[in-house]
């Protein structure tokens, strides 16, 4: 009885231990879960704010970009490497007085004549000038030009070569390196063979490094000065067609043409031939009429006549031979 009642104190105990246990347990559970909740809740409140706050400040800050958007875009196009060719032809009263109206214009602009043609007959005046002016008086310099009379066609073309300049660049900058390192190890050669293999490459290098600049100017060139074509007709003069032509009918005249002038050179190729064959032809046929006259007086298949005298009478015959 002693052991039973010891047994169901010590259960007794353990059960009352494992009860605080739970209870301290549960105790620290709670109010851990309340610091958590006060202490974990608000970082994620403030975090929330501030991932709110960046997205509105990108919002914000996103149309205070795209209002200069257009001026950076513009910017981006400027800085661009683009080549501009116009061709104009303006009908004027006076030739003369628009071409030097135009070069005056283009001088104001700050650029140059690269090209002068006129033809000054009253019935087919016209002048042709290739002017070179800056880029960003392009426009306003072609617009002048057509005030000059009435327009009567335009044509503007673009080229960019930014990709081209860029490419350019960095293949210049790598030549300059290379061209560098090949002096270096020119200056530290030792042997006779050395410097002239060494020689002969910086001077490859220098040749390549020289062209590659030289295209690099010439597209710079290309890309500050834009070229106008413009062409002055007088009020008579016909109007310049370089559109080519196309159809049946074009076709037919094209060929017409052609077979025109190669009759022309077939005929210019006869008359020089011709006092060679008669100096040379009339001498050669005489002489072949004359051997085919010789040739018909003396037959080829005619006999020999015999050198002995011919005889006379029947031929003699021979005697029949008489059997045993």
């Amino acid at each position: 009885m002693r052991i039973r009642d010891s047994r169901r104190r010590g259960r007794a105990l353990a059960a009352a231990g494992l009860l605080v246990v739970l209870a301290a347990g549960a105790c620290s559970s709670d109010g851990g879960g309340t610091d958590n909740t006060g202490s974990a809740a608000q970082p994620p409140a403030v975090a929330g704010g501030d991932v709110a706050g960046g997205a509105a400040d990108r919002d914000q800050a996103a149309p205070e970009k795209a209002q200069p958007g257009a001026g950076g875009a513009d910017l981006r196009v400027d800085q661009r490497a683009i080549i501009y060719t116009g061709t104009l032809q303006v009908r004027v009263d006076d030739v003369e007085r628009a071409a030097r109206e135009a070069s005056t214009a283009v001088t104001a602009a700050g650029g140059f004549i690269g090209g002068d043609q006129r033809n000054s007959d009253s019935a087919d005046a016209r002048a042709e000038l290739t002017l070179r002016v800056p880029a960003e008086r392009f426009t306003t310099v072609l617009e002048a030009l057509t005030r000059l009379g009435e327009q009567e066609r335009r044509e503007v073309r673009t080229e960019d070569v930014t990709e081209e300049t860029v490419d350019l660049d960095a293949r210049i900058a790598t030549q300059r390196a290379r061209v560098d390192s090949a002096r270096r190890l020119l200056a530290r050669a030792t042997s006779i063979n050395d410097l002239v293999t060494l020689e002969n490459e910086v001077g490859r290098r220098e040749a390549d490094l020289a062209s590659l600049e030289a295209k690099k100017r010439r597209l710079d060139d290309l890309t500050a000065l834009s070229t106008i074509t413009v062409t002055f007709l007088g009020p008579q003069a016909a109007a310049v067609e370089e559109d080519e032509e196309l159809g049946f009918l074009a076709g037919l005249r094209g060929g017409w043409s052609a077979f025109l002038g190669t009759l022309r050179v077939a005929l210019t190729v006869l008359g020089a031939v011709l006092p060679f064959v008669v100096a040379i032809g009339v001498p050669v046929a005489l002489a072949l009429a004359l051997a085919r006259r010789r040739g018909r007086r003396t037959p080829p298949g005619a006999p020999a006549a015999p050198d002995g005298p011919v005889p006379s009478g029947p031929p003699p015959v021979p005697a029949a031979r008489s059997g045993p």
